[in-house]
C-alpha cells in the first residue's frame, strides 16, 4: 500500500511541480488554472459594478468557492507531494513540507484563499479585505519563466537598487530644499515648506512635471532646469540596472539550472543542499554549437567547465579524448594558475555551466573538500587517459 501511495504522490510531483514539456497532463492542468486566474480577476473586477453585482452577484459568488475549493486542492497537493524533490529526500517530511510553505509562491498560494476561510469559518468580517483577491494574479509567476527571471534579477541586483534608491532620495531632499529657499518667499502656497516643494522636486525628477507647482524666479528656473536634467540620469539608472540584470540572467539561464543538474556533477556528490544552493548562484550556463571550439592551447584560463549535457572532444599532447556529460574541466589550468595546455571542441550541442575564477577560488576557499575532490578525480583521470593510451600503442 506504501508504495501505491508513493507511487500516486510521486506522479502528483510530476504533474504540478516538474512540468514536462511533453507531458500532456500537466500542460492541460496548467492552461486551466492559467484561465482560472484569468476569470477570477475578471469576475471580480466586474463584481464591483452594481448592475452586474446585483444581476450576477450569486454566480460571481459560487464561482468564487469553486476556485477557493480548486485552488486549496492545489495547494494541499503541492504540500503533500514536495517530498518528492530530490533535494529532499533526505530531509524529514514535516522539516521538508514547512519550509515549502514558506517559500514566497507557496505563501501567495495560502494568502489567495485564506481570506475565505477566515471570513466564512470563523466568522470574521473580511469585505475589506476581497482585494487580496487579486494577489491570486500573482500565481501565474508559477507558469511564467520570465516572471521568475524578473524576481531573480531584481533580487540579484538589490544592492545596486537600494543605492540608486538612496542617491534618488538624496536628491529629492537636496532639490526641494533648495527650491523651497529660492520659492518660499515669491510662493508660500507653492514652496512654503520642505515637504511642500517636495512634491515639485519628484514630479520634475521623474519627468511627469504636472505644471501644478513651478519656479517663476529667474534663479529657480535655472536651479529647477539643472536638476531636470539630473532626473533624467538618476530616475533612469534603476531602469537601466534591471534591464541590464535582465538581459544577462535570460542569457546566463538558457535552460533551467536545477537542483538535478547541480547535484549530478560527481565532484558535487554528497554535498548539503545549502552548499549546492551557493554554488548555483555562482555557475552560469553557456550552450556551444557542433564544432565550437570552448578554448584552445594557450588561452588564459578564466572558468571552470561542467558539462549537463552533450559531449566534447579534449586535444591534448600526449593524445585525445571524450567528454561526455557529468565530466569537467579546465580546472587544473585554475588550480595551477596556467594556461590551458589543450584544446576543447564540442562534437554536439553541448551545455556547460561556467565557474568563474574568482568565484571557482572562493568556493575553494570555503569548502576545501571540493579541492581536494577536483585534484583526486583530476588525477584519477589522467591515470585512465595515459593507461588507454598504453593499451592503444600496445594494440598497435
Amino acid at each position: 500500500m506504501e508504495v501505491g501511495r508513493k507511487t500516486v504522490r510521486y506522479k502528483t510531483y510530476i504533474l504540478l511541480e516538474v512540468n514536462p514539456a511533453k507531458y500532456l497532463p500537466s500542460k492541460i492542468l496548467n492552461m486551466f488554472l492559467i484561465i482560472l486566474i484569468v476569470a477570477n480577476l475578471f469576475a471580480f473586477a466586474m463584481g464591483t459594478v452594481n448592475s452586474l453585482e446585483a444581476e450576477y452577484g450569486t454566480f460571481f459568488e459560487w464561482f468564487n468557492i469553486f476556485s477557493v475549493m480548486v485552488f486549496t486542492l492545489e495547494y494541499a497537493a503541492r504540500i503533500w507531494c514536495v517530498v518528492e524533490y530530490p533535494h529532499l529526500k533526505n530531509i524529514p517530511p514535516l522539516k521538508a513540507r514547512l519550509g515549502y510553505m514558506f517559500r514566497p509562491i507557496a505563501f501567495i498560494d495560502l494568502v489567495a484563499i485564506l481570506p475565505f476561510y477566515l471570513g466564512n469559518i470563523f466568522g470574521i468580517d473580511l469585505r475589506g479585505l476581497r482585494i487580496l483577491r487579486l494577489l491570486r494574479i500573482l500565481k501565474l509567476a508559477r507558469y511564467s519563466p520570465a516572471i521568475e527571471t524578473l524576481g531573480r534579477t531584481v533580487y540579484n541586483e538589490r544592492r545596486a537598487l537600494w543605492a540608486s534608491l538612496i542617491i534618488m532620495i538624496c536628491l529629492i531632499l537636496f532639490s526641494s530644499t533648495l527650491m523651497y529657499l529660492i520659492e518660499q518667499d515669491a510662493q508660500p502656497e507653492k514652496f512654503g515648506s520642505i515637504p511642500m516643494a517636495a512634491w515639485w522636486a519628484v514630479s520634475t525628477l521623474t519627468t511627469i512635471g504636472y505644471g501644478d507647482a513651478v519656479p517663476i524666479t529667474a534663479f529657480g528656473k535655472v536651479v529647477g532646469g539643472v536638476f531636470m536634467m539630473l532626473g533624467l540620469g538618476m530616475f533612469a539608472l534603476p531602469i537601466g540596472i534591471l534591464a541590464t540584470g535582465f538581459s544577462q540572467e535570460a542569457n546566463r539561464r538558457q535552460f533551467v539550472i536545477s537542483w538535478g543538474m547541480v547535484s549530478r556533477v560527481p565532484v558535487f556528490h554528497g554535498l548539503n543542499p545549502e552548499t549546492i544552493s551557493s554554488i548555483m548562484s555562482m555557475l552560469k550556463a553557456r550552450t556551444y554549437a557542433m564544432g565550437q571550439m570552448v578554448f584552445k592551447a594557450g588561452d588564459v584560463a578564466e572558468q571552470m567547465y561542467f558539462i549537463t549535457s552533450g559531449e566534447a572532444k579534449a586535444e591534448m599532447e600526449d593524445g585525445e579524448f571524450k567528454l561526455k556529460e557529468g565530466d569537467y574541466f579546465g580546472e587544473l589550468a585554475l588550480l595551477e594558475d596556467r594556461v590551458h595546455s589543450g584544446t576543447i571542441n564540442a562534437t554536439t550541442q553541448l551545455h556547460v555551466l561556467e565557474l568563474d575564477k574568482n568565484d571557482f577560488q572562493y568556493l575553494l576557499s570555503i569548502h576545501p573538500e571540493i579541492n581536494q575532490k577536483i585534484r583526486e578525480e583530476a588525477t584519477a583521470r589522467q591515470n585512465e587517459v595515459a593507461k588507454a593510451m598504453t593499451t592503444d600503442k600496445s594494440n598497435v
